[in-house]
């Protein structure tokens, strides 16, 4: 069993190096972010929210190297705004509100959605589009609505949630790298 899942593991990695151009184009918007001074908002729901924590705390930590701190907020940590938002206006506002008050027209939204439908993550998107920031997602295979609406869309080539989380956090890891190989 361990050699197929390897297999399709491989394959859909191999897929990505199909994908090499608008990775890159996501790449250059984030290090042009950070290099204005602007901050990367990432969001997701589930495993997704975990990936947008664990990207934040590279940007803010460091992933490869030590170097300055760089502005990135996971929006799905303040439990108090969560549970607040979500009981007075609904849980498809939990992102979108917070982009409202913190984000900036020089700011980045990363978008997580293995469906690329969740309701929340697609109001988000709309929240930073409003504020005209740049928008990326990343989705399955599919891209659902999400990756109509984003200005760079990554659709992981996996059908199965775990796949595709694996193959986000590869992507994430690679853009961590990127900005700091830049900076």
């Amino acid at each position: 069993m361990l050699e197929k899942v390897l297999q399709d593991h491989i394959s859909n990695f191999n897929k990505l190096a199909e994908m090499s151009d608008s990775i890159e184009r996501a790449t250059e918007q984030l290090t042009a972010c950070v290099r204005q001074g602007g901050k990367i908002l990432i969001c997701g729901n589930g495993g997704s929210a975990a990936d947008s924590q664990h990207f934040a705390a590279e940007l803010v930590g460091r992933f490869l190297r030590e170097r300055k701190s760089l502005a990135a907020i996971a929006l799905t940590t303040d439990t108090s705004i969560l549970t607040a938002v979500g009981n007075d206006y609904g849980y498809h506002a939990i992102f979108s509100r917070q982009i409202e008050a913190l984000g900036q027209k020089d700011d980045c939204l990363i978008a997580l959605s293995t469906s690329g439908t969740s309701k929340n993550v697609l109001q988000a998107v709309d929240a930073a589009r409003n504020q005209h920031m740049a928008t990326i997602g990343l989705t399955g295979a599919s891209g659902g609505d999400l990756a109509a609406m984003v200005d760079f869309a990554i659709k992981a080539p996996a059908h199965t949630s775990p796949q595709i989380q694996e193959i986000h956090i590869f992507i994430l890891h690679y853009w961590a790298q990127c900005i700091e190989a830049e900076l």
